[in-house]
């Protein structure tokens, strides 16, 4: 599938693809780059990259498929920074959660080449971060979202889907600004709620009795606060205007609960959680049939 793969961004995301492409035997060398010369000997040492380098230039020579797993704010340096430096036959893909950013970036940052870069999108993680916290099998049986432009060419799409089956993913491919919507609803929205509960409690000035006393729901809804905050940072300032749009729409349902609530109105109570439980059911049992995950 490839020559030499560069995985610019050395940590769980781009750690597990790395993992996951050599465990398929799809590849040859496969290159890290990052800004922390003892966090990528790390990666070196546990196997997960051939060699690494910290000048991004060197780092991509020679490279025929480049994964930029870097956060959303450092995009648009990136691409910059590497145009003009790839070869002829190079790929560029990346796996950022926010996708009209990263086009914008490119466009500016790659110019005429923008047609060798395929926007991509996995939709698998952890809560933890580094390339300790990678693993081979996280991208298996997991979706990986393309966001094609009308530059690509269609054997570049081709190369990207090949490099995200031979992780075991299931690739599919929507619009640019339909997969911002969507990730906002089902991605990026639970990670603000979750970031902002965990934040509300930590400023309680019982806190250390309300953490003592939390339970399986508590942890479980919280997990994902534990992701890296820089990242998640650069998702919100990257998405915003979807991001905004479902938080005020989640603030209006919410506000219309606490009047239920507060007027005692059970059976309008009872009708959101009724219809919530039946929705999330259908959704467990439409993963169960396909031998999903349910998160």
């Amino acid at each position: 599938m490839f020559e030499r793969l560069c995985i610019v961004g050395v940590g769980l995301i781009g750690g597990s693809l790395a993992r996951a492409v050599r465990a398929a035997g799809a590849g040859g060398e496969i290159v890290g780059h990052g800004r922390d010369a003892a966090h990528l000997r790390r990666a070196v040492e546990l196997g997960v990259i051939d060699r690494f380098e910290t000048d991004p230039v060197a780092a991509v020579r020679g490279a025929d498929l480049v994964v930029l797993a870097t956060p959303l704010g450092a995009m648009r340096k990136l691409f910059a920074t590497l145009a003009g430096h790839l070869d002829d036959d190079c790929v560029i893909t990346d796996v950022g959660s926010s996708k009209g950013s990263v086009v914008a970036d490119a466009r500016v940052g790659l110019g005429a080449e923008l047609g060798r870069f395929v926007p991509g999108h996995p939709i698998a993680g952890t809560e933890k971060s580094g390339v300790e916290a990678s693993f081979a099998e996280l991208y298996r049986d997991r979706r990986v979202i393309l966001t094609p432009l009308p530059e690509n060419p269609p054997e570049t799409v081709a190369r990207v889907r090949a490099l995200w089956e031979a992780a075991g993913s299931e690739v599919t491919e929507m619009g640019v600004e339909h997969h911002d919507l969507v990730l906002a609803a089902t991605s990026h929205l639970p990670h603000m709620l979750a970031y902002t509960l965990v934040d509300t409690l930590a400023r309680m000035h019982d806190k250390d009795e309300i953490f003592g006393y939390a339970a399986g729901g508590f942890r479980d809804f919280t997990r994902i606060a534990s992701s890296d905050p820089v990242m998640w940072r650069d998702v919100c300032v990257a998405n915003r205007d979807a991001i905004l749009g479902m938080i005020e729409r989640f603030q209006a349902d919410l506000t219309l609960l606490a009047d239920a609530i507060r007027d005692g109105d059970q059976a309008l109570i009872s009708e959101v959680f009724e219809r919530a439980k039946r929705a999330r059911d259908r959704h467990a049992a439409r993963l169960e049939a396909s031998a999903g995950v349910i998160e």
